[in-house]
């Protein structure tokens, strides 16, 4: 049985929420040792860990969907190819699966938006 069509919107919104909270857990790892992040952290991890807590947040509650998710894309492009590329160029060997697939979820999310279940759409039924 196929999943009706009518379901689009709200399956949008559950990616953006599931996909915001991985990408959390990241910066959260980062700054707050929850769960420990398992290597030192330097300035490029550091910025990184930024950029995840506040667009992961962002992403979270659909907030700015569009610009966090792209610049969230192209965050996890670099670092697929800053970190995972260069010791593989698979990416089951390289351990860079979850940077390219969460690079291409949020640049679908920077181009189909939110979702119903977000800030940005109770913000746009205000306006």
């Amino acid at each position: 049985m196929p999943i009706p069509a009518s379901w689009s919107p709200n399956l949008l919104s559950l990616l953006r929420i599931v996909a915001g909270l991985g990408f959390l857990q990241h910066g959260v790892s980062k700054y707050f040792g929850i769960p420990p992040f398992p290597m030192p952290l330097n300035p490029l991890l550091y910025t990184a860990g930024a950029i995840e807590l506040v667009g992961g947040t962002l992403l979270v509650i659909g907030l700015f969907t569009r610009p966090a998710a792209f610049v969230l894309s192209g965050m996890s492009a670099a670092a697929y190819f800053i970190a995972h590329a260069p010791k593989s160029f698979f990416p089951a060997v390289n351990m860079g699966e979850a940077a390219m697939l969460y690079c291409f979820i949020f640049l679908y999310i920077a181009a189909a938006g939110a979702g119903p279940w977000s800030v940005d759409a109770m913000r746009n039924k205000a306006a």
